[in-house]
Formats: structure tokens, sequence, C-alpha cells
């Protein structure tokens, strides 16, 4: 099994938090003590946004944290050489687009990965029919999950053949719509997520418009956790880490 998928399913409830690679005031120097003090609060993962010129499943947020890193010169070369200094306590995932993957090379970009802490892989742009770009180079011995997402508005067939051999987790996408887009979630987004957990022994972990603790509550009772990236990305930019601290440690009692 991979080490990803079983350290997620040891947990009662997921709560992975989403930052943004050198968004940070040493820029990628930073993200050491970010991972720690995320880690350290409770967090069951941690996803590590890429900064890209064309974030299209981004929000303004995480966009604009994208824009600072990118403006301290954060590219995937200099991620993924920061990434081998440091020793995470929980398995880390990268989030990026397929653009600055095929540019640095997908055989190559994957064998850096094996000598990182990350074991889990999202990218939004790249559809089911072709991930074969990424999963004609992933070998077992790499231990790195390739997580399928899954929105609103995909049909049941759809699902399923997304969660068939699903790894790590199933990210539920639970807005229609880009990161951070607070507003009221459908009124079949709960029916919609117990069907979909149905689907698959993979555990289903909703993001998207995730940042109260009401929110978390909710889906902790429908899904097996929450990802929360643009409430997390905006109290450490606004330097709130007790807040941010606060928040994972009652969202994972």
């Amino acid at each position: 099994m991979k080490t990803l998928e079983k350290h997620l399913k040891k947990q009662k409830k997921i709560f992975i938090p989403y930052i943004m690679a050198g968004d940070h005031v040493k820029g990628l120097d930073g993200l050491a003590e970010t991972i720690e003090l995320l880690a350290n609060a409770g967090a069951s993962a941690i996803e590590i946004g890429v900064p890209f010129s064309d974030p299209v499943a981004d929000g303004p947020v995480i966009e604009q944290a994208g824009l600072r890193a990118l403006a301290k010169n954060v590219t995937l070369t200099a991620l993924l050489n920061t990434l081998k200094t440091i020793k995470s306590p929980v398995p880390l995932i990268i989030m990026t687009y397929m653009n600055p993957v095929y540019q640095y090379g997908v055989e190559k970009f994957l064998s850096v990965l094996t000598e990182t802490a990350v074991k889990g892989l999202i990218v939004p742009d790249v559809p089911l029919e072709a991930q074969y770009f990424i999963t004609d180079h992933l070998t077992k011995a790499q231990d790195i999950c390739l997580i399928q997402l899954v929105s609103l508005t995909t049909g049941i067939e759809r699902q399923k053949m997304l969660v068939k051999n699903a790894e790590g987790f199933v990210y539920a996408v639970a807005i229609n719509g880009v990161t951070g887009n607070e507003q009221d979630y459908s009124e079949t987004l709960d029916e919609h997520l117990r069907q979909l957990s149905a689907l698959t022994e993979v555990p289903v972990c909703v993001g998207f418009g995730v940042s109260h603790p009401s929110d978390v509550t909710r889906f902790n009772k429908v899904a097996s956790g929450v990802i929360v990236g643009s409430k997390i990305v905006r109290d450490l930019y606004e330097k709130k880490d007790a807040a941010v601290v606060e928040f994972i440690q009652s969202s994972t009692k």
C-alpha cells in the first residue's frame, strides 16, 4: 500500500492544509518551519503548491500567494532542491500544473520526488485520459500517489472510473468554481459525498471553499476529512500562526 494512503487511513479524521511554496518572508528558506508548524499542530499531510503564472484552479488568495512566490524567484527546480533538505514528519503532497512539470521533464521530476518526503501529486489540469503522461513514468518503488479529483458535476459512471484505481485519497471538489470561493454549498453536496465515499475504500477528502470550523464539522460527517487552502494561506501571510494552529487542532480532535 502507498505510504500516503496507509498514513491517512490511520487518521481519525484527515486535515490537509495547503500552502504556497515560497510565500514566506524568507521565501523557500521558510518552508521547513511552516511544515514543522503545521505538522506539530496536527496536520495529517501537507499540500504544497507550486507557483504558476496561469493557475486555472486557484482563487484570488492562492493566486496572489503564487505571484508573491514568483516575485521571489521560486521555481519548481528551486522547490525540489529545498524539499530534498527537509525531513517532514508527515507526508507531503505537491500540487502543480502540467506545464512546469513538462518543462522540467516528467520522468526527471518523478525521480527527484523520490529524494523528498513527497508522497502525493495533484495535477488538476490533466484529465484521466491524459494521465498516462505521468503514470507511465511512475513505479511502485517510487511510492507516489497521483490524486484523483472529482467535481460536483462528475457523473456517476465517470466517478467510478476516477476512483477505480485511486490511491492516497480522492479529492472531492465541494463547489463549482475556484479555490477559496466561499458560498452556500449545494443542497445535494452531502449526499454526493456519501455516494462518492461508498464507491471507494480510499479516503475521500473535501476541498475548495472549506474555511470555517462548521465546514469541517459538516464534512467530517460524510467524508474522511478536509483540505483547507485559502484560509491557511491568508492567515500565514498575515502572520496569524496561532490562528492556524488553533484551527487545525480544533479540527482534528
